[in-house]
């Protein structure tokens, strides 16, 4: 029998938020990007990239060797990336919102703060560190771990956040839609599994006709799976692993950007 890895990120996210690892103390809100991410994915001639600061995985385990965050970040947008995502969840993740922190002190690209939101503690969060979009989970409504996606949304829009909402099936992909999200991912691994499978942007897609951005995320290593992805209709793309995993961030992050 398959673990259910939804439940246990929850459960990992819940024991953050009774553990105080949200209580960010902050005098005044950091300042958010004064860029903004979807208007740079409809002006961009190369591949758009939102690169992501994690250091471990519930799939992999240990990425990188946990080492400051600031550096990776200023490589990554030398690179040519255009917005950052910074794991905040400190289990399986290695994260936390002091990193997300720091980086938000060191530049202006945009940030995703990447964790399983579950309560809106964790948006308060968001809004106290200076996140310009957060990442909610469609599955986590759909299977019945929380009730009301858009309750969620509609109070992270309140605290002044984008929101990322991430689907991994086509059934996902339709009630996304019906939602006031800012920009739709598609996570080619599947969370039940933790397999991957780049098919998995290019069967969502089949027939859609845009309505909004839709970004490509896990399993993307190579210039090649980026141009493929663009064929089958993403607009960009989360990339971590395979560029945490790089000896030369900045150089991996460029040839990827010029993918086309």
């Amino acid at each position: 029998m398959i673990e259910n890895i939804l439940k246990k990120l929850v459960n990992n996210s819940q024991s953050a938020i009774d553990n105080g690892v949200y209580e960010v103390n902050v005098n005044v809100n950091a300042n958010k990007s004064t860029m903004d991410f979807l208007q740079m994915i409809k002006s961009n001639i190369h591949a758009t990239l939102l690169t992501e600061i994690k250091f471990s995985s519930p799939s992999m385990g240990k990425i990188r060797t946990i080492s400051d965050p600031v550096s990776i970040a200023r490589q990554m947008i030398a690179g040519g990336s255009k917005a950052l995502s910074v794991l905040t969840q400190p289990y399986l993740f290695n994260g936390s919102p002091e990193y997300f922190l720091q980086v938000r002190q060191a530049v202006d690209v945009p940030l995703l703060m990447k964790d399983v939101m579950i309560d809106k503690v964790q948006i308060n969060t968001a809004q106290k560190i200076g996140a310009d979009y957060i990442l909610i989970i469609q599955s986590l409504f759909d299977q019945g771990f929380l009730k009301d996606v858009d309750e969620f949304i509609e109070y992270g829009h309140k605290k002044g956040l984008k929101i990322l909402l991430e689907v991994h099936t086509k059934q996902e992909f339709q009630n996304a839609l019906k939602t006031g999200a800012d920009l739709i991912g598609i996570n080619n691994r599947n969370l039940d599994t933790m397999e991957i499978d780049l098919k998995t942007t290019e069967i969502i897609l089949r027939e859609y006709k845009k309505t909004r951005p839709i970004l490509s995320e896990s399993g993307i290593e190579t210039p090649e799976d980026i141009q493929y992805l663009k064929r089958c209709g993403a607009d960009a793309f989360l990339i971590g692993s395979s560029i945490m995993r790089s000896d030369n961030i900045e150089e991996h992050v460029r040839k990827l950007v010029n993918a086309y």
